[in-house]
């Protein structure tokens, strides 16, 4: 997620679109397709920026409304045209495939007859990516490329419908339910491949190395290709990291920002529980126009000791502590603001909220804020985080700190949403009532 942790810095590239209309009503909020696991394997081009191969996803039907199609989301498809698609999805099979959506990111497969629930489902189809110019979550920086949201993944179908927002630019349009992956990318041997989850390589043809990613539990799958420096090291808690940098970057610099990444695991590891992946890559670039993007278990980062801390708290909300980020962007954003000035002994004595408008709420959606953007951080992260120092405040410390640490582990590879943590919090804030506080702070739902 790119997260604009350097206010007055960071560039907002707001592209201002209408979310689609949910293509199937639910009548029950349970969020389906259920345990999706993706096996995919890919085969790199020379340089690492155009990959071929197969995926193939598993699900089950957890609602008692029949799942009649699943719709996968192209979503690096909003950083090419329909007539120039980045990800191009071919040969599907476990369904029949319909037409790209919602500017090219969508594509509804209807299943060959309505699953059950408790019934489970697959599709495959063949997978083409396409890395485009630029130095994005989605791009590259010469021979560096980064493949951030290059898979296509499930779509949810909630409450709400089925879940077909728009790409943001601003901020993140993803809403993933915790996944399985297991990744092959068969790539030359002069360049290595960090990627989401733990990897184990093994030769392949001559001059290739395929690499085995997997991760469990993880809302999305990332990696970068190219002729990175390496240094590695281990968190007191025994997580491997291992920071990956471009030449531009000194050895001085990446040694630096792994001892940042060792000493902030722990420490958000200390306040929300255990990290649970193993393993940390970060990927340094100066040249991002954004001070950080992450994915379960790698980074994408500038030499910004507070955009890593921040990066590397998302491994927990969002990665762990999922939610809609189209609709509540603030439920990861803010709270992960929040995480960072706990990292670094800041107690947001500063804090001050200040609304333009009426129609300015804490808890407005990526539509809202793509239309605005130009309060968004100051609001969604800013406000966010003073938020919760001002319950913490409110409240006491030690509430506060068990409130986090109990709301994350009652979420862990769960959905967080609003309602949830207004009452998770007006239970630790026992007799103080929280209805005005909300109502101040313009915390909705």
């Amino acid at each position: 997620m790119i997260r604009r942790i350097l206010a007055g810095v960071l560039a907002l590239a707001a592209g201002i679109a209408v979310p689609a209309t949910p293509a199937q009503a639910a009548t029950d909020a349970t969020r389906t397709p259920a345990t999706p696991a993706y096996t995919i394997s890919l085969t790199s081009n020379a340089t690492g920026g155009v990959w071929t191969g197969h995926e193939s996803i598993s699900f089950s039907n957890a609602s008692a409304v029949p799942l009649t199609e699943v719709y996968l989301r192209l979503w690096d498809n909003a950083h090419g045209t329909c007539s120039t698609l980045p990800i191009k999805v071919t040969n599907v099979t476990g369904g029949t495939a319909g037409t790209l959506e919602v500017a090219c990111t969508a594509l509804k497969i209807t299943l060959p007859a309505p699953l059950a629930q408790g019934a489970s489902g697959s599709v495959g189809f063949d997978l083409s990516i396409t890395v485009t110019a630029g130095i994005d979550r989605f791009g590259h920086d010469g021979s560096y490329y980064f493949i951030g949201n290059a898979l296509p993944v499930l779509a949810v179908r909630d409450a709400a419908g089925w879940h077909l927002d728009p790409y943001t630019n601003n901020g993140e349009s993803f809403y993933a339910l915790a996944s399985n992956y297991t990744v092959s990318l068969d790539h030359p041997s002069t360049i290595s491949v960090p990627a989401t989850g733990t990897s184990v390589d093994r030769a392949g043809s001559s001059g290739r190395t395929i690499t085995t990613a997997s991760g469990t539990q993880v809302r999305e799958f990332a990696w970068a290709a190219g002729p990175f420096r390496k240094i590695s090291g281990t968190t007191a808690g025994g997580v491997a990291v291992n920071v990956y940098s471009v030449s531009s970057i000194s050895t001085s610099s990446a040694s630096s920002m792994l001892s940042t990444a060792r000493a902030a695991l722990d420490a958000h590891a200390g306040r929300l529980g255990a990290y649970p992946y193993g393993e940390a890559d970060v990927v340094l670039d100066n040249g991002y126009w954004f001070g950080g993007m992450e994915y379960p278990g790698f980074v994408l980062d500038v030499v910004s000791s507070t955009a890593l801390a921040h990066e590397l708290a998302h491994q927990w909300f969002y990665g762990i502590v999922g939610d809609d980020e189209y609709t509540t962007p603030w439920l990861d954003e803010g709270f992960t603001d929040y995480m960072t000035d706990l990292y670094f002994g800041k107690t947001g004595s500063g804090c001050g909220i200040t609304w333009q408008s009426s129609a300015e709420r804490l808890t407005n959606s990526m539509a809202y804020w793509d239309a605005h953007s130009s309060r968004y951080s100051t609001v969604v992260y800013g406000y966010g985080k003073c938020t919760l120092h001002d319950l913490r405040r409110l409240i006491g410390t030690t509430a506060m700190t068990n409130l986090m640490r109990s709301y994350a582990s009652s979420h862990w590879y769960g959905i967080s949403t609003v309602a949830d943590f207004k009452a998770a919090a007006q239970a630790a804030a026992g007799s103080t009532s929280l209805t005005s506080f909300w109502t101040t702070h313009r915390v909705d739902g």
